[in-house]
């Protein structure tokens, strides 16, 4: 620790020398008496010795306490000596900042790993379904149905494309390819997608075609139409579902249903993340992720969405398709 100290001191010692030096010299050549010019030089190295031995104290002392901070740098660095200067004031204040920053990302990273540990354990339970349901199809003894199988092997497929998207709209790097699309295409894609749910439920669906170009993204915008119109599905047990454009507001894409509707006080938190609402609740496979998506990646690719509902009466889910400006995070 000594060397330490004397290495730290080496500048300031140098300077010391150099300025007695100085004052001998100037001495001399002014005939001082060699006493006084030796008492003089004595007082000055009497008193640097006194300085350097409590200067020493000092720095042994401010070590010693950095060894205890740094051994509970975990716990923060509150308890960091007090600075000796300006300088010294700063570099304290600059590790509190990176503290303060590292905490806040290791809390991030923490909720982040919680969220997607939480999310997939549920995602788990709920593939199971779908799974078993096959299963039971597969030894029932009256034979299989190609439709129930296509229907449960759906599910799956459903599940999965999800929890990658959820995966990946979690990373750094979206692959978001912004270009012209052809809305009409990717509606009658989703809907030709969703086709043999329409059929098995006998839901009828009211589409004749939209004729707007949008500027987004083909991949992330077609997973959105395809969570919005499942949920339709899902909570629509009879009647009809309506694609149309709405009239009022320029590019704007409405998908209307007639199902169970929403409740008044579960609107406002649709889009939060994990939330399920009464419906959700009641119906025991919701999520909570598929909306949270939704407007995540709505809001990444510059549009907007909301909801308007009523219970016993229907949804209707607007997505404004005018291009804004890709968020990138």
């Amino acid at each position: 620790m000594l060397f330490k100290y004397m290495k730290s001191k080496c500048k300031p010692t140098v300077m010391f020398l150099i300025y007695l030096g100085i004052f001998c010299l100037i001495a001399y050549l002014y005939n001082m008496p060699a006493d006084a010019l030796l008492y003089a030089a004595g007082l000055c190295l009497f008193f640097a010795g006194v300085f350097l031995v409590y200067s020493y104290a000092r720095f042994r002392q401010k070590q010693s306490a950095l060894k205890d901070v740094k051994a509970r740098i975990m716990f923060g660095p509150e308890e960091l000596p007090p600075p000796s200067g300006a300088v010294e004031e700063e570099y304290q204040e600059i590790i509190r900042t990176l503290y303060s920053e590292m905490s806040a990302a290791a809390t991030e990273r923490d909720n982040a790993a919680s969220d997607m540990l939480e999310y997939y354990t549920m995602w788990v339970h709920q593939i199971k379904t779908p799974i078993a349901a096959m299963r039971l199809l597969l030894q029932s003894e009256g034979g299989v149905s190609r439709d129930e199988m296509q229907m449960e092997l759906f599910k799956v497929e459903q599940y999965v494309e999800m929890a990658l998207q959820y995966m990946r709209l979690g990373s750094e790097t979206t692959d978001f390819v912004i270009k012209k699309l052809d809305l009409d295409r990717i509606v009658r894609d989703t809907v030709k997608k969703y086709s043999t749910i329409f059929i098995k439920k006998k839901i009828a669906l009211d589409y004749s075609g939209v004729d707007t170009v949008v500027i987004s993204d083909e991949k992330w915008l077609g997973f959105v139409l395809e969570q919005i119109l499942s949920n339709a599905l899902k909570y629509t047990h009879s009647g009809k579902i309506s694609v149309y454009m709405d009239r009022n507001l320029a590019d704007t894409l409405v998908i209307e249903d007639t199902g169970i509707g929403i409740q008044a006080e579960d609107l406002p938190r649709v889009f939060d993340k994990g939330y399920t609402g009464y419906n959700g609740r009641k119906d025991k496979k919701s999520t909570g992720i598929g909306l949270y998506l939704c407007r995540r990646i709505m809001d990444r690719l510059g549009h907007t969405l909301s909801i308007e509902s009523e219970v016993g009466r229907g949804t209707r889910v607007k997505l404004g398709l005018a291009y804004k400006s890709v968020r990138f995070e």
